[in-house]
């Protein structure tokens, strides 16, 4: 039987109970018969249980009952015959019912009481509770309360016993039952300090999933030492209550070693579940059918700990297709492989090493005690935890051995650790070696001494030629976590698990001489030299000329760091790999290295050519590094038909290279960067496999090679600042070709039709023409131009006409940067490259015009063109607002930014849409990022509000008008930004536009205009509380990066200089024009004090906007003020936030009265208008949220513009006096 619960998920694996048992009965029926036994029995049986004259005489029982059934872990109430006739059994009752909620366990006995009885309050239980209710006639409630608890604890399951067999028997089924349901609920030790341990249960219960009623398994994988097995006792105690029984067998390897062991782990999977002691099995396989005849039918909670080897789940559970539904399996392994036995069944939780501030907090609650170490200890403390590199194991092991030792022990055992593992350590990471065959064994010391940090295929190659297998032998190695492979293809380990691998290898022998692998520098030099050298810094070692005779089992030779000026007279011809950079010594002319896999030897001084002597084949050969070996002048006839890679890079004084090295079919990477002496390449490349071809900086090459037609494999080809005067016709067989890079090779002037052929191409970049195609550039094969290609550049100081741009040769161009000094007009044709979205002019010194820009537009950046001037860009950023501006034409242009920090430049981010906004809306959004390196440019008058914060507000009817724009000019620091524009309507608030800043290093002042579709303008409008008038608020709000995880909100102030808002509002619809203020830089306006709007939250006055560059600065037609009065209106703004309209002459008669009564001409004389109460001056009621005037405007009347601001600024001296 199990016991109902409703235990709280999150509840705390902690043992909190006091008691096991709490007893609830009627004392005068029950308590010297049949409650008495049962007392007797559970507490011979061991259970600590409570039973009410226990109570300490003088206290409140109520109050102390209370506390002890919450603390007991199962309360047993005995529902008697008059069970129901105290009023203290059925509280105590409600009480039980309320802990049954926290965790708490009930069952319920019915003594010579029939359940129904009990849960329809029948006879003595019903008359009961009409006493009950005459007696708390006042408290209705309380007797109710009663029934209900009566009812639903009668529900639960439980024992009835009513004379049909001997009390004695009844009573120990009821033992039995409670000592399973203990042992359910008993709780494990985790770990004395269990950081970080509650994140990965809980990510493991969420794989179990334990509301789901099918059989699962979950596998914890992880390295020895990772914490799989505290992990897995914290899930334990946090789910085990939910199951009808559950086992957690520890140490599987350990007890799987022999017959007997297995046996044991089979009984005590039985006794966990069973609660049967007495219960014995045989042997191995009959313990299996009593696991299956005996679990089938229970709900169980399994945790194999420790498995590393499939037979060991199959001595316990065999085939696991037996369990009852809802069941669980867990189990935790180092090898992943043994998961495999359940198939796609199986879920895997893979256990990585700790983070570095859980990692802090376990070594320091280890190591003090406490989570505040003492402060001189905290450098040493850095050190060991990056010592032990996230493993729990280590970083408790070390904690623990260094608590309350000095600081000077401290130091000492930090470099004893780094050369002499803890034993303790050792022992628990080598079980997985342990568990290895000899191949794998020697392929895992062969990375930890000499093959970490590689490539796989590159490791993988070395190990096949030493016939050790390792297409298999890394999958089991990785399997089994002693070595892992990251997203580069990089092979890596443990630190402490590179050191384990050593440690075996020097319990080998005292002796270095005797040891089958040499790493250490000292051990080196004592087996080469004859004497351990205490230099520990690069130096020249002298060996002797016969050191390697005796090695002819020589496989691996690694220099790093030392110089070896020897002449060697032997050096062992079985070698494999020999990375021996800076080499200087001169190797024996009988050297004769065929089975060499790799060939390291940059920056060498000796003559590298005899080493690939004519006549000798290098069958094994994968990879050969020559880098800046100056010595070589022409690199031989090479026989190495395996050779996948050959680095000649930067080998200065080369000069021809061998027609046999065109024919190498498996080569696969050619590097000939920086040869700047180059000049005779094969005549014909037949390279098959090739994929890389690298000639940057060969200067002197003047040929391309011919291509063979089955040379189709390369994809890349660099030739940056080569000196390549043509390219070869047969250049269109690279039909795989995608990236092709001839920038700098200012020799090529045309490239042949042939290169239309190149149709993978994706990344195209060159310094001359590209002629038309023509009708024999194609076959029936091939497409018409570029099918896919997506970035092209053009650079060049030559005339290079751009009429080859049509949009049939280049269908999917996304990307185009031009950089061409002669340059006058881009051609209108680029209008038709329907996919470009980056567009980049830089350096076009002449250029003065852009005919077209195509509808699919994002980024348009001219950086540097000279010739580009303010009525350029001014044109530019006319054509953008006029496109913008009608938006059933929104689609043909989404961006342009202009940015004054790159001399004259637009450039734009493309635009990220909220998701919250539909595929449609996406489409319609418009976004212009323009910041211009001109002395000033004019904001368009159509932008009728302004301000200086982070929002604008204004009314508008029932319908939102069309169209409606933003604009915002920001100065950013250094960093990267997030910017959100927001629209409040009658305060219901929807996000309509992200916009990510990627960063600079410099201080940059874009200006971002933004437009959204009217549709879904509309619809907020209208699903917000839809008015005659309805305010709007427009809100741009700033988070920027914190270079730890997130972008976090910030203050806009300094960051936002300007805002304005493009709309056709009701507050201003009386003004039939509204143009604006011109705009200037920061830098700008620093320089030339501009005035700005006193009201920067208003609908803008018709004040005269032109703009004179005569003497490269913006000037405003009226006078400006002087800088005290700029501050003044300043404070004005930020206390008032009013609004000003100024109409035009014609719209006003002469003189406009205030609202009480007072002459506005009167103050051009009145001397004693600073005496005045602002009321009086006629200033109307202020809505400061809205920005806008809602009662009388404030008109100035009919004068000129210079009179009308001279009144209205002695109108602000006065009110300020």
């Amino acid at each position: 039987m199990a016991f109902p619960t409703n235990r709280d998920p999150s509840s705390s694996s902690t043992n909190r109970w006091k008691y096991d048992v709490f007893l609830s009965f009627r004392g005068e029926d029950t308590r010297n018969g049949f409650t008495g036994h049962l007392y007797k029995a559970l507490c011979q049986e061991g259970f600590n249980t409570f039973i009410d004259y226990k109570l300490p005489k003088g206290e409140e029982i109520s109050e102390e009952l209370r506390q002890t059934i919450e603390l007991s872990m199962i309360s047993v109430i005995v529902f008697s015959e008059n069970y129901a006739s105290s009023k203290w059994c059925l509280d105590e009752l409600v009480k039980i019912l309320e802990c049954k909620k926290i965790g708490q366990l009930i069952l319920p006995i019915f003594y010579k009481v029939d359940p129904s009885v009990v849960r329809k309050q029948k006879e003595k239980y019903g008359k009961a509770l009409i006493k009950h209710k005459k007696k708390f006639k006042n408290n209705k409630e309380k007797v109710e309360k009663w029934r209900t608890t009566l009812t639903e604890v009668a529900n639960l399951s439980g024992f009835h016993y009513n004379d049909s067999h001997p009390e004695p028997q009844f009573i120990q089924g009821i033992i039995e039952n409670i000592s399973r349901t203990k042992l359910n609920h008993r709780q494990l030790f985790v770990a004395k300090y269990p950081v970080g341990v509650n994140s990965h249960a809980e990510a493991v219960e969420l794989l179990l999933d334990t509301n789901s009623n099918d059989v699962r398994v979950v596998g914890i994988h992880g390295m020895g030492g990772i914490g799989k097995t505290t992990i897995a006792k914290a899930v334990y105690n946090r789910i085990a209550y939910r199951f009808e029984g559950s086992s957690f067998l520890d140490n599987i390897i350990e007890h799987s070693r022999t017959n007997d062991g297995i046996i044991q782990l089979q009984e005590t999977l039985l006794h966990d579940i069973l609660g049967d002691k007495k219960l014995k099995v045989s042997n191995i396989h009959k313990g299996i059918k009593v696991i299956i005849d005996r679990l089938r039918l229970k709900r169980v909670l399994l945790i194999l700990d420790d498995v590393d080897k499939s037979n060991q789940i199959d001595y316990l559970l065999e085939k696991c297709d037996w369990f009852a539904p809802g069941s669980r399996i867990i189990i935790t392994t180092r090898d992943k492989h043994v998961l495999t036995a359940f198939g796609k069944d199986s879920l895997i939780y893979k256990v990585n090493k700790m983070g570095p501030d859980d990692a802090n907090e376990l070594f320091i609650q280890h190591a003090f005690g406490t989570n505040k170490p003492e402060i001189a200890y905290l450098q040493l403390a850095k050190k060991i935890i990056c010592f032990a590199y996230g493993l729990p194991l280590a970083l408790q092991i070390i904690g623990s051995d260094l608590r309350g030792r000095s600081l000077c022990e401290w130091k000492s055992a930090l470099e004893k650790y780094k050369k002499i593992p803890n034993k303790e350590i050792l022992e628990i990471l080598r079980i997985s070696y342990e568990g290895l065959d000899q191949i794998e064994r020697d392929i895992f010391l062969d990375i930890a001494c000499f093959l970490k940090g590689r490539r796989k295929d590159y490791v993988i190659n070395i190990l096949e030629a030493c016939n050790l297998y390792p297409n298999s032998g890394i999958p089991k190695l990785i399997d089994k976590s002693l070595i892992t492979v990251d997203r580069h293809d990089i092979l890596s380990m443990h630190n402490l698990v590179e050191q384990m691998g050593k440690e075996v290898l020097l319990q080998e022998s005292q002796v270095p001489g005797e040891r089958t692998r040499i790493w250490h520098y000292e051990d080196a030099c004592n087996v080469l030299i004859g004497n351990t050298s205490p230099e520990l810094e690069p130096v020249e070692l002298k060996f002797h000329p016969q050191a390697f005779k005796r090695m002819e089992n020589f496989k691996f030779f690694i220099v790093k760091n030392v110089r070896i000026g020897s002449r060697l007279e032997y050096f062992p011809n079985g070698i494999r790999l020999l990375d021996w950079p800076f080499c200087s010594s001169s190797l024996p002319s009988n050297f004769c290295p065929q089975q060499l896999v790799y060939l390291n030897m940059p920056h060498s001084y000796n003559n590298m050519e005899k080493l690939l002597k004519q006549g000798l084949q290098f069958y094994i050969l994968k990879g050969i590094d020559f880098s800046n070996c100056d010595f070589i002048q022409k690199l031989p006839e090479l026989q190495a038909p395996n050779l996948e890679t050959l680095d000649l890079s930067s080998c200065r004084n080369l000069v021809e290279v061998h027609e046999s090295i065109g024919l190498l079919e498996k080569l696969r990477t050619w590097n000939l960067t920086g040869c700047d002496k180059l000049k005779t390449l094969p005549r014909i490349l037949k390279l098959k496999s090739l994929e890389r071809f690298d000639l940057t900086f060969c200067s002197s090459l003047k040929k391309f090679p011919d291509i063979h037609p089955e040379m189709n494999s390369l994809k890349k080809i660099t030739s940056f600042g080569c000196g390549i005067k043509e390219l070869p016709s047969s250049i269109g067989y690279l039909t795989e070709l995608q990236r092709l890079n001839l920038l700098g090779s200012y020799n090529l002037r045309d490239v042949p039709d042939s290169i239309y052929k190149l149709q993978k191409l994706e990344d195209f970049s060159l310094c001359s023409n590209i002629m038309r195609p023509t009708s024999n550039s194609f076959d029936d094969s091939f497409g018409y131009g570029f099918a896919n290609l997506k970035c092209l550049v053009l650079v060049s100081e030559n005339i290079i006409e751009l009429d080859f741009m049509e949009s049939q040769y280049f269908p999917a161009l996304e990307r185009l940067h031009v950089s061409v000094k002669d340059i006058v007009t881009i051609p209108k044709s680029f209008s038709r490259l329907t996919r470009l979205r980056d567009l980049i002019i830089n350096n076009c010194e002449h250029l003065r015009e852009i005919q077209g820009l195509p509808q699919s537009l994002s980024c348009l950046q001219i950086i540097n063109c000279r010739s580009w001037d303010q009525q350029s860009s001014s044109k530019m950023l006319s054509q953008a607002v006029e496109d913008f501006a009608n938006f059933k034409q929104m689609g043909e242009i989404q961006g342009i930014s202009m940015d004054p920090q790159s001399s004259t430049g637009l450039s734009h981010q493309p635009p990220f849409v909220s998701p919250s906004l539909s595929d449609d809306l996406e489409s319609e959004t418009v976004i212009f990022d323009c910041v211009f390196d001109l002395p000033a440019f004019e904001i368009p008058k159509e932008f009728n509000h302004q301000s200086v914060r982070n929002s604008i507000s204004f009314l508008v009817g029932r319908k939102f008008p069309n169209p409606f724009a933003v604009c915002i000019a920001f100065t950013l620091g250094m960093g990267q930004f997030r910017f959100a524009i927001y629209l409040s309507i009658n305060c219901c608030e929807e996000t309509l536009y992200n916009w990510y800043d990627t960063g600079s290093d410099y201080e940059r002042e874009p200006l971002w205009l933004l437009t959204l579709s009217h549709r879904k303008l509309q619809k907020y409008l209208s699903d917000s509380n839809l008015s005659e008038q309805n305010e709007v608020k427009v809100i741009c709000k700033i988070e920027k990066w914190n270079e730890i995880s997130s972008y976090e909100p910030i203050n806009p102030t300094g960051l936002i200089q300007r805002m304005w808002v493009r709309v056709e509002c009701i507050c201003c619809s009386h003004i039939s024009g509204i143009p604006n203020l011109p705009f200037l830089s920061a830098i700008d306006a620093i320089e030339s004090p501009l005035l700005l709007t006193p009201f920067p939250t208003s609908c803008c006055s018709d004040m005269d906007h032109s703009v004179s560059s005569n003497d490269g600065y913006l000037r405003h037609s009226m006078e400006t003020i002087d800088d005290w009065f700029e501050s003044c209106l300043e404070d004005f703004h930020d206390d008032l936030n009013l609004s000003l309209s100024v109409p035009n002459e014609s719209e006003l008669p002469p003189l406009i009265a205030l609202n009480d009564g007072s002459d506005l001409s009167s103050l051009e004389n009145d001397s004693e208008a600073g005496e005045r109460e602002s009321s009086d001056f006629g200033l109307g009621e202020t809505d400061s949220e809205l920005g806008s005037t809602v009662g009388a405007w404030f008109h100035l009347g009919s004068f000129s513009m210079r009179t009308i601001w001279l009144k209205f600024r002695e109108f602000c001296l006065s009110f300020f006096a």
